[in-house]
């Protein structure tokens, strides 16, 4: 969209105000709003300055100046405000030279797309991100120096059969696992996420179903596929619809990967794919109707997950979702056939649909950081030609213990992930799509929530150690 035709849409549409918002380091949507008498065709050339120090991970209180500036491609009219509100996403700059900051989150993934085009590899990637979420009735929790304790509630939950209730319990709800896919009134979300997904279409998305999960409590929504930035756009929209409308129906959603014990976790696989000249270069007669393209592709996924595992599971919570022995996607192995591994080949007639599917990240991503870290790890592959081996047509939970000790597994600890993220991030390096400078401030916001929750006890030691 050009200036003229945002100047005009808001005029159209009687604007009152422009939301300007860019994402932080930890993946979390920040935002200014201005008057729409602020607003003209010089704002959109010239930028918007603010106060970089107040973001942590970013500037020093000495240096604090930064700019936002406005991509036109992205304006959407919000549909929570009561003022009608225009929104844009934006990148941030240096305000003195006009460079892209390095630590944007959103800079990163349009360099991450420039790269591409500049291996020659190709000239467009396409991603589609699957983010689970869970709603909850009531969440509370405590961190003091006396008392470290949660409680979280869902009316739907399996553990409230015999729940009482001023009006009676209706009993119609999921057993425990049982969510994946029953009609209400059983599902008791249809109607708040058919909800979602309708505001999310409104307001520019494109969108394809929506459908209860495994948990209880535990919600998806479907996203048609896109490009790099602005998939991670629509991703950062996706979350902030759900949390939105969530909360005018009373509800809380959270996309934290393991909000609670016994229970599947949120996880967010995210399909990848590699076209030019109007192609799809994954397409081919290797393994599973693959390129060999792809299969490199994989391969660079592969050798370099416990790095990415940084960026694609940022959480300490992160690694309560991925623990060896359960249905998780921990093994550092591909498949077309089954999910136990931590890449698969989903089955697909056309070749315009082949794409590859990482399965081990998770929504607590920041998704810029997220996609480019992959795409450029699946790029390595390519230019390297990093074999993924054979593949894993087998069940690989039910593998004997000789045989699955033999195959890799993702990082179990944020420590751990980032302890691999500084061995090995040369390959985020190429092209300058990453820097080491953002690389080590992210660490360092990483390493404080590491230190945080190693720090703190935790209720079941109390449960274990207490009386020893």
């Amino acid at each position: 969209m050009k200036v003229a035709d945002v100047i005009k849409l808001m005029q159209d549409e009687e604007v009152e105000y422009v939301d300007v918002r860019f994402t932080d380091p930890k993946g979390k949507l920040q935002h200014v709003t201005l008057i729409k008498d602020e607003i003209d065709e010089d704002f959109f050339e010239d930028g918007f300055m603010f106060d970089g120090s107040s973001i942590a991970g970013w500037k020093s209180i000495d240096q604090s100046d930064m700019k936002l500036m406005p991509d036109t491609s992205s304006v959407y009219l919000d549909p929570f405000y009561a003022e009608k509100t225009l929104c844009v996403h934006c990148n941030v700059v240096e305000p003195d030279t006009g460079e892209p900051y390095a630590r944007d989150p959103r800079g990163t993934a349009v360099k991450a797309e420039a790269y591409l085009k500049s291996t020659g590899i190709g000239d467009v990637s396409f991603w589609g991100p699957e983010a689970e979420f869970f709603l909850f009735d009531d969440v509370r929790y405590s961190v003091t120096p006396h008392k470290v304790a949660y409680q979280i509630d869902a009316a739907d939950a399996a553990w409230n059969t015999d729940a009482e209730y001023e009006m009676g319990n209706t009993a119609h709800r999921a057993g425990h696992k049982g969510g994946y896919f029953p009609v209400n009134p059983i599902d008791a979300g249809q109607d708040i996420r058919g909800e979602m997904l309708s505001t999310m279409k409104r307001i520019g998305m494109k969108v394809d179903k929506h459908h209860h999960e495994v948990a209880s409590a535990q919600h998806e929504l479907g996203l048609v596929f896109g490009e790099l930035t602005e998939q991670a756009d629509h991703l950062q929209k996706y979350k902030y619809v759900i949390h939105n409308v969530a909360h005018a129906y009373g509800k809380s959603a959270t996309f934290m990967p393991k909000p609670m014990k016994g229970d599947n976790g949120s996880g967010m696989h995210v399909n990848m794919s590699i076209w030019k000249d109007g192609k799809p270069i994954f397409a081919g007669d290797k393994y599973a109707d693959l390129s060999q393209e792809a299969l490199w592709f994989i391969g660079g996924i592969l050798k370099h997950a416990k790095a990415l595992n940084a960026l694609t599971n940022p959480s300490t919570n992160s690694y309560k979702r991925l623990i060896p022995g359960f249905e998780a996607p921990v093994l550092r192995a591909y498949s077309a056939r089954n999910r136990s591994g931590c890449v698969r080949i989903p089955w697909t007639e056309s070749p315009k649909a082949k794409r590859v599917e990482a399965r081990f990240p998770d929504p607590a991503a920041n998704p810029y950081l997220c996609f480019a870290a992959l795409l450029m790890a699946g790029l390595d592959g390519i230019k390297n030609k990093i074999d993924p081996g054979p593949a894993s047509d087998k069940d690989l939970y039910d593998l004997p213990p000789e045989e699955l000790a033999e195959i890799p597994t993702v990082c179990g600890s944020l420590r751990e992930a980032l302890e691999e993220l500084e061995k090995d991030m040369d390959f985020l390096l190429q092209g300058d799509v990453f820097t080491r400078d953002q690389l080590e401030g992210y660490m360092a916001l990483k390493w404080e929530e590491v230190y945080a929750y190693e720090h703190t006890p935790h209720p079941v030691e109390y449960q274990m150690y207490y009386s020893v």
